[in-house]
């Protein structure tokens, strides 16, 4: 069951769902001014969000800010209809390649089998949307192409467009009076390619842009909102194995074994699946 929680005074989130794939959705409430950080994967998920605010007896949101064109993110803009949507102009070109497809069965079926789609994302529109798909890609309002500070009154979002492995288009917002970064799904992996990957010099690179953000909490669109010692934790794990990678570029046995002599201890699940992502993203065989 989705529930809206409260961080601070500034921030609200609504927590994910993984089967539908609904991302977490944000809001930073300020004195003139609330913005909505994503704007759900579909109209009932917006609305749920929307709902739940005004429960609480926080305004309903003038803004929304799209941290990037995947559906999952996107497809409740269309239940905005009086809020100006913000987005990265690298966003935007995104959205515009999506505008002339269907949504039915046989074409989601065709885009998979191309390599267009992926298979859990046209099963989760399925589950989302039912039979009945009438979702719209509705453009952004306002682009900006680096960075863009929105001024909420009482409290400031910095929207950043960072890119990385998961979209060249990735925007985190950062909130600099709660110390909260809201890092969307930049750290994960590229799941359009052939084979999920992640590529070791993007991913250091990124890392590196994020430690310019001085935050308490980090908040992963399909997890949860880290503290930084928990965040600094994977960050630092991801940091090592793309190093490694550098160093054994699609060897995924001296990858493991170089983590293993490094950190004293056998891989985890989640370490396995990072190694599987580096060697991936080299070209080698996982």
């Amino acid at each position: 069951m989705q529930t809206l929680k409260r961080y601070s005074e500034r921030f609200w989130y609504m927590t994910p769902v993984s089967e539908t794939d609904r991302p977490i959705i944000g809001a930073v409430v300020g004195d003139t001014h609330t913005l909505m950080i994503d704007a759900g994967n579909s109209e009932a998920h917006a609305n749920l969000f929307l709902d739940a605010l005004a429960e609480r007896g926080i305004s309903r949101p003038s803004l929304v800010a799209l941290t990037h064109w995947h559906w999952d993110h996107i497809f409740g803009l269309s239940a905005l209809p009086d809020t100006v949507s913000v987005a990265s102009r690298a966003t935007k070109a995104r959205m515009e390649r999506l505008m002339p497809y269907n949504w039915d069965d046989e074409s989601l079926d065709e885009r998979v089998e191309s390599g267009i789609e992926i298979a859990f994302c046209a099963e989760a529109i399925r589950l989302e949307f039912g039979d009945t798909r009438s979702m719209q890609v509705v453009l952004p309002t306002v682009t900006f192409d680096d960075t863009l500070t929105l001024d909420l009154g009482g409290v400031h979002v910095l929207l950043k467009h960072v890119g990385g492995d998961h979209t060249a288009d990735a925007v985190v917002a950062y909130i600099p009076e709660e110390k909260v970064l809201f890092l969307g799904d930049a750290l994960y992996a590229n799941l359009y390619a052939p084979s999920w990957r992640m590529t070791a010099g993007e991913t250091l690179r990124l890392l590196s842009v994020l430690d310019t953000f001085e935050a308490g909490a980090y908040v992963w669109s399909h997890g949860q909102v880290a503290t930084r010692a928990e965040y600094e934790k994977d960050r630092d794990t991801l940091r090592i194995l793309a190093q490694i990678s550098l160093d054994f570029p699609g060897n995924k046995e001296l990858i493991t074994a170089q983590y293993e002599r490094l950190t004293g201890r056998l891989v985890d699940e989640e370490e396995q699946e990072l190694i599987t992502f580096f060697v991936n993203g080299s070209g080698g065989e996982a």
